[in-house]
This record gives structure tokens, C-alpha cells and sequence, in this order.
């Protein structure tokens, strides 16, 4: 497909530190001009101490209509939003931003809801399972709430950061449709899981540890990763050779893509 690029395009940058390693700018390009939005996503590389500068600075610049927050920024990036869905506002984190007719950001995270539809396409079905999720960050505190909103039996969340995920463990836990908590924190141990999942960075370089402990996979489980490269994980590859069904980074990143450029959409005029 031939990207249309004149004086009336508007921009969507996709925002991440680093930024290199991220395949999205065109797929997305190609989606929102076969949707008839004269649009183009471009790479931003921005460290964390300009990212507030960068969000205003884009916000004075009229022909911006949105864009996309990847690692590490999603939390910052609900701070300089003006308005959040709900759910971005439970999870106080963004990946995704739009103009409001006030010319305001207006924010929606869909990692989580992006994950579990991709876990059902590929058979994995959430509800009543019990399942461990590695990282509370801002991927993996989202896929942590569309998990718990889908009826899971049980929500194992493992992160060294204790404090992120202490904190993520009580505001699901605290949920209003929730009869009795069912979240709590635990090791990267998968044994006696149906579902296993790695929503943290481990995996994208290649001397990393696994995040999860292949030992414990077993070829009832499912297996799951975010992260897009290399396309299959080493630990994915170790699950593979368990038995196990696995679902890619770039699975999650179809379904996520979807729901963010429906999202641009609404306000494409």
C-alpha cells in the first residue's frame, strides 16, 4: 500500500523509550488510510524526564490528532491526559491519547482488553482458570483487570517490585464486582496454573532470565508473552517444547492495535 503523506496529514506519534525495536508505525499507518483517515504514525524517541514537555508540546501542535505510549511511559502519559476512560483512570496509566474537540488529551489504555481477546482466538478461555501473571507495570496492571473482570478462579501476580504489585493486588481485590478477593502475590513458579503469562520486559534481550520458571510448565498449561521481539521468546520456545499452547507478543499486539485505531477513529474528523 502507497501511504498518502501531503499538508493535510495528520500526525500520531508512537511514544517509547527506546523506540527502535517497535514495529507498529506502519502497520497502523497502512490501517488508519485504509479506514479513509489521511494519517501517519511516526516514532518518537523520548526519555522519561522530557516526556511532559514532549505531551505539551505536541498538544500546540494542531495537526497531531493523538498517538500511542509504549515502555516506559503510560503512566506518565495518564498525567497529561485530561480525560481517561474508565478503566485507563482505575489503572492510572495510558496507551493511547486523542484530541478532544477542546483540544485537550483524552486517554484509554487497551493492553488488557487487546490480551484476553487474543487469548480467546487463540482457545484460551480466562474465566474460572487460575492464572499467573509476571509484571505489574503498566501492560501487565492492565491485563491484570480485563483477567479479573473476565471470572478468573485466581490471579497470581508476581513482581519484584513489591510495592507496584502490593498496591495492584489491593485496588483489584477492592473491585465493586468482586464478591471476595481473589488476587495475591506469589512467585514465577507455574506449577498447578492453567494459564501463565509474562507481562514484564524479560525476554526482550537475549541474555535475560526467563520470567517464568520453565521448569513448571506443564502441556496443560497456556502459556503467554507481550513481548513483540524476537518474535518467539526463549521462554515461549521452552513452553513449546513442553507441550504447551502459547499465544505471542505479537498476537496481543494485533488485537491491541484493532481496538487503538478504532480508537483514533472517533475523532477523525
Amino acid at each position: 500500500m502507497n501511504l498518502k503523506l501531503d499538508g493535510a496529514t495528520r500526525l500520531y506519534p508512537i511514544i517509547g523509550d527506546p523506540i527502535a525495536q517497535v514495529k507498529s508505525p506502519a502497520g497502523v499507518s497502512e490501517t488508519l488510510q485504509a479506514a479513509g483517515l489521511n494519517a501517519l504514525v511516526v516514532p518518537l524517541h523520548v526519555q522519561s524526564s522530557d516526556f511532559a514537555g514532549c505531551m505539551a508540546q505536541l498538544q500546540t501542535t494542531h495537526n497531531v490528532g493523538g498517538g500511542i505510549i509504549t515502555v516506559p511511559h503510560k503512566f506518565a502519559a495518564a498525567s497529561a491526559c485530561a480525560t481517561l476512560s474508565e478503566r485507563a483512570g482505575f489503572l492510572g496509566a495510558v496507551n493511547t491519547f486523542r484530541r478532544s474537540k477542546n483540544g485537550a488529551w483524552h486517554g484509554d489504555m487497551f493492553d488488557g482488553l487487546g490480551y484476553v481477546t487474543a487469548l480467546r482466538k487463540n482457545g484460551c478461555h480466562p474465566e474460572g482458570k487460575r492464572v499467573l501473571l509476571v509484571g505489574a507495570g503498566g501492560a501487565g496492571s492492565a491485563i491484570a483487570y480485563t483477567l479479573v473482570q473476565s471470572g478468573v478462579a485466581e490471579l497470581v501476580i508476581c513482581d519484584p517490585d513489591t510495592q507496584r504489585r502490593e498496591g495492584l493486588i489491593k485496588r483489584l481485590n477492592g473491585l465493586p464486582f468482586l464478591k471476595y478477593p481473589i488476587v495475591r502475590a506469589g512467585s514465577n513458579d507455574p506449577r498447578g496454573f492453567d494459564v501463565a503469562l509474562n507481562a514484564s520486559p524479560m525476554g526482550m534481550n537475549a541474555t535475560d532470565p526467563l520470567p517464568i520458571d520453565a521448569s513448571g510448565f506443564a502441556k496443560s498449561m497456556f502459556v503467554g508473552d507481550v513481548i513483540t521481539a524476537p518474535a518467539v521468546t526463549a521462554m515461549l520456545l521452552q513452553a513449546r517444547m513442553a507441550g504447551c499452547r502459547t499465544q505471542t507478543g505479537a498476537d496481543m499486539f494485533a488485537a491491541v492495535r484493532d481496538l487503538m485505531v478504532a480508537f483514533l477513529l472517533e475523532q477523525s474528523d
